[in-house]
């Protein structure tokens, strides 16, 4: 059987959670590793982004995925830090894209609702699904359980799209 493997990246600028899935041609997904990349205690903002381009980075060289997804930036109430959010996760991107992986981007609500069945689910519900889904003994951490969630959904969207044989974007007018 066939598997592909998909890094799932959960963006923060503190914490950024990574996840890895192995996934059959049907969208069931196999755990492969997860962790959460702890940027805090960096010295400044600069070195946390070099923290994780250098994680994320380490971690695709070590596990060799086939593609990437990642959780788009939502609009925050604080400037601030949607604008570090978007920083870190331009660091995660171009840490990915170094290795030529093709990248898969989600809104948080689609996730959700790929991994929970409802866009308006809480990390725990998230960590719940995201530990029955992948058979693993404890809930993860929330933020490597938002990365896995972000592997899976795009494990599923892989799936329905290859069996209705349309592209994505066709995928998604045509819900």
């Amino acid at each position: 059987m066939v598997m592909t493997r998909i890094l799932g990246i959960d963006p923060g600028s503190l914490r950024t959670g990574v996840g890895i899935v192995d996934t059959a041609a049907d969208g069931r997904a196999r755990h492969v590793f997860h962790c959460v990349l702890a940027v805090a205690d960096a010295d400044g903002f600069p070195l946390r982004l070099k923290a994780i381009f250098e994680g994320v980075q380490a971690l695709v060289a070590e596990h060799r995925p086939d593609e990437a997804a990642v959780e788009r930036v939502f609009v925050a109430r604080n400037p601030d830090s949607a604008l570090k959010l978007g920083q870190a996760r331009g660091a995660a991107l171009c840490a990915v894209l170094t290795r030529a992986l093709p990248v898969h981007e989600y809104a948080p609500s689609e996730i959700k609702r790929a991994v929970v069945g409802g866009g308006r689910a809480d990390k725990v519900q998230v960590q719940h699904m995201v530990r029955m889904l992948l058979g693993l003994d404890a809930a993860p951490p929330a933020d490597a359980a938002d990365a896995l969630a972000v592997a899976i959904a795009h494990a599923h969207v892989r799936a329905s799209t290859a069996r209705m044989g349309v592209s994505r974007a066709g995928w998604r007018t045509r819900r």
